[in-house]
């Protein structure tokens, strides 16, 4: 038997309680310093990707995903 993980952003499905109540909360480009980024330089305003936020409103459950190829590519190249 296999195990498989539920993802709320792929599934809608909170893995924790089961809820459905998922919000998407996404980073404010107007903000240099919201959310939870991730800098790959040392100067704030450039350099930032996004860590977008979903988020079960029945439990509080979080997962954050950094969406995009371009952003992925830029994190392996700072980080890989």
């Amino acid at each position: 038997m296999r195990n498989e993980v539920v993802i709320m952003k792929n599934s809608g499905t909170c893995p924790k309680c089961g809820g459905k109540a998922i919000v998407r909360v996404p980073d404010s480009p107007r903000r240099h310093a919201s959310g939870n980024n991730i800098y790959t330089t040392q100067a704030t305003l450039f350099g930032k990707i996004p860590v977008i936020r979903y988020v079960c409103c029945d439990c509080g459950y979080v997962e954050n995903w950094v969406e995009g190829g371009v952003n992925l590519r830029k994190l392996q190249e700072a980080f890989g």
